[in-house]
C-alpha cells in the first residue's frame, strides 16, 4: 500500500521544480490569462481533487501520478493563497498565520489518529489523506510566506530566496549532525521549499524593475514543466527497474 516517493536528493530537486512551477503556473492562470484568483482556485482545486482520488484509489506507487498530485497541490496552493491574501484582503501576515494553524491542526490530528507522522511508510488510506492534506496546506502556506518575505519585509525576490535557502541549509545540517526527529525535519524542509519555489518563481517571472528576470509566466512554466517531466520519466523508469530487480531476486 505504500504509494509515496522515497525521500532522496532527487525528491527534493523535483519538489523545488514542482513548487516553482506551481507559482508560475498559478500566476499564469490567474494573471496572464486574467481568469482571476477565485475562478483559478476553483479550477485548480478541482484538478487537485481529481488527481488525488486517482492517487488514493491506485493500487501501487506511480511516480508520474504522485508528482502530478504534488504539482496540482502546488498550483492550487498558489491561487488559494493569493485569493486569501489579495481578494479577501487578509494580507500576507494573517494569511500565513491561518495556514500555519491549519497545517499544525492537520499534523496533530494525523498523529492522534495514526500515532505516527511517517512520510516513508504510509500503509492506510486515512494516513495517505492526512499526508496529502498536509502537503496542500504546506504548499499554500509557502506562497503566502514567500510573498510576506519579499514584500512585507522588503527583502525582494533574491533576498527572500537567499533567506529561505539558508533556512533549508540549516535544516539539512540539523538532519545530518543532530538527533532531531527526521519526520519533524522533513515537514520543516517541505514547508520551506515552497516559499523558496515561490520566491524563485517570482524572480523568474516578474519585471526587471521589480527585481525579477522578466521571463514571463508562460516561458518560465514551459521550462520548469520540461525539467519536471524529464525527472518524472527518469523516476518512473528507475522505479520499474528496481521492481524488476526485486522480482528477479525473489524468483531466485
Amino acid at each position: 500500500m505504500n504509494k509515496v516517493a522515497a525521500v532522496t536528493l532527487s525528491f527534493w530537486i523535483m519538489k523545488i521544480c514542482a513548487t516553482t512551477l506551481g507559482e508560475t503556473g498559478g500566476d499564469m492562470l490567474s494573471m496572464t490569462f486574467k481568469i482571476g484568483y477565485e475562478h483559478s482556485s476553483m479550477i485548480l482545486i478541482s484538478i487537485f481533487l481529481i488527481t488525488l482520488l486517482v492517487q488514493i484509489f491506485s493500487k501501487k506507487f506511480n511516480p508520474l501520478l504522485y508528482w502530478t498530485v504534488i504539482l496540482s497541490t502546488s498550483t492550487a496552493g498558489t491561487t488559494m493563497s493569493d485569493f486569501m491574501d489579495r481578494t479577501l484582503h487578509l494580507g500576507y501576515e494573517k494569511g500565513s498565520l491561518i495556514l500555519i494553524s491549519c497545517l499544525f491542526a492537520v499534523l496533530i490530528t494525523w498523529y492522534g489518529s495514526e500515532k505516527s507522522l511517517s512520510v516513508s511508510n504510509i500503509q492506510t488510506r486515512k494516513a495517505e489523506m492526512f499526508y496529502w492534506i498536509a502537503i496542500l496546506f504546506s504548499n499554500t502556506l509557502g506562497t503566502a510566506f514567500g510573498d510576506f518575505l519579499s514584500d512585507n519585509l522588503s527583502l525582494g525576490f533574491i533576498g527572500g530566496a537567499l533567506l529561505v535557502g539558508s533556512l533549508i541549509a540549516l535544516t539539512v545540517f540539523a538532519w545530518k549532525f543532530t538527533k532531531i526527529n527526521s519526520v519533524i525535519l522533513f515537514w520543516i524542509a517541505f514547508v520551506l521549499t515552497r516559499p523558496f519555489g515561490a520566491t524563485f518563481g517570482d524572480l523568474l517571472t516578474k519585471p526587471i524593475a521589480k527585481g525579477g528576470l522578466n521571463l514571463g509566466t508562460i516561458g518560465s512554466s514551459i521550462v520548469l514543466a520540461s525539467i519536471l517531466f524529464a525527472l518524472m520519466v527518469f523516476s518512473y523508469y528507475k522505479e520499474k527497474r528496481l521492481a524488476a530487480n526485486s522480482d528477479d531476486i525473489q524468483s531466485i
